[in-house]
């Protein structure tokens, strides 16, 4: 199935014009890669379904780095909590960034936003959907559809791909950039004084932002 960004956003319009018309909010996990990228989408979450984060992001250098990112998000989950009496729950995954770079070496002379991001991706969202086929999630998804340098498209065709996997929890499409998603988000991290971060995670976007700096 392959859509462009517009027509993902209005099907995460309507589905969640129905899923609000439910009885009972049912359940999403939503990777989640850092507080900033999780700023809007789960102001616009919590409102029809009851939210579980899953941190599973082995891709991010250094560990000092991944715990700030962490620290963050888990403010922010406390903060959304306290402030809307709702009770989203984060689930933290082991820190192994050896073991999970060796799954990118093969691409690290490409350039950001090919084939090395798609599988960085692919994985922490099939790990991620993984744990809610496991635990019998109605829904995922991934916030990373409000980054201006990810593709939406490559993400929703991995999240429906991987849902042919997981056929008992249902994908659910979305593109959190559009209708200004991406302002909205940075105004609340504003507002919120979030760390952001100047690169995307991994060692090789680590050691180009090095590279730049100097």
């Amino acid at each position: 199935m392959n859509f462009d960004n517009f027509t993902y956003y209005r099907m995460m319009e309507e589905s969640l014009k129905e899923i609000k018309k439910e009885d009972k909010k049912p359940t999403l996990l939503l990777h989640s890669c850092c507080a900033p990228c999780n700023a809007y989408p789960l102001v616009l979450l919590i409102e029809c379904f009851d939210l579980t984060l899953m941190y599973n992001n082995s891709n991010i250098y250094p560990e000092q780095e991944y715990n700030r990112r962490l620290n963050e998000l888990k403010d922010y989950v406390d903060y959304i909590n306290s402030t809307h009496n709702v009770n989203i729950k984060l689930i933290e995954t082991p820190y192994n960034n050896e073991e999970y770079n060796k799954n990118l070496e093969p691409y690290k002379e490409q350039k950001e936003g090919l084939d090395r991001c798609k599988l960085c991706y692919k994985i922490r969202m099939d790990e991620a959907y993984k744990y809610a086929s496991e635990n019998n999630f109605d829904y995922f998804t991934t916030v990373m559809t409000i980054s201006r340098q990810k593709n939406s498209i490559v993400l929703n065709n991995i999240g429906l791909e991987l849902q042919e996997k997981y056929k008992n929890t249902k994908y659910f499409i979305s593109d959190f950039k559009k209708n200004k998603g991406i302002d909205k988000g940075l105004e609340i991290a504003k507002e919120r004084n979030m760390y952001r971060q100047d690169y995307c995670g991994c060692i090789y976007s680590y050691n180009k932002k090095i590279i730049n700096e100097k």
